[in-house]
Parts: structure tokens; C-alpha cells; sequence
């Protein structure tokens, strides 16, 4: 798990048949400090409602997504399992 900022959503007019209906977040990790960016952002699918400038708890749990999306084949790795408060 990782805390991220919401920086942004992403539209596909072509995407995996996994991603279909999923809104589709642009996510820009941080390190434990909570300021300082953890490499690039990263695409992340999101059943939660989160926003632009929410920060977000992120887990890169493959497994964990494929069965959130029920695709055994989805090149999907993130997702947002949380908001903060």
C-alpha cells in the first residue's frame, strides 16, 4: 500500500475490455513523508469516487486488482483501496 495525491483522470477511446466502465485516475505516489513524490504517477482504476487533489491509499496488489475487475488477463496494477480523511 501506498499513499498518493490525485492528480488528474485519464480517458481511452481504446482500452482492455477489463477497464470498461472503471474511471481511470492519475495518481502521483509519495514516500512516507507525505511530500515527497515516490517516482511517477501512476494510472490507477478507482471504485471509490476519489478527485482531483484527494490523497488516496494505492495498493499495486496485481492479484487483488484482477479480482476487483474480474479479469484474469487485465494489464491493470493499481488501484485505489482507500481515501483519506
Amino acid at each position: 500500500m501506498q499513499v498518493g495525491k490525485v492528480i488528474g483522470t485519464a480517458t481511452a477511446t481504446v482500452k482492455h475490455r477489463s477497464m470498461e466502465g472503471w474511471k481511470l485516475l492519475v495518481v502521483q505516489p509519495y514516500m512516507i513523508d507525505g511530500q515527497t513524490p515516490d517516482g511517477d504517477p501512476q494510472l490507477a482504476v478507482d471504485s471509490l469516487g476519489a478527485g482531483k487533489g484527494e490523497r488516496v491509499i494505492l495498493s499495486s496488489d496485481g492479484r487483488g486488482t484482477r479480482e476487483l475487475l474480474g479479469d484474469d488477463t487485465t494489464p491493470v496494477r493499481w488501484s485505489v483501496i482507500g481515501i483519506e480523511d
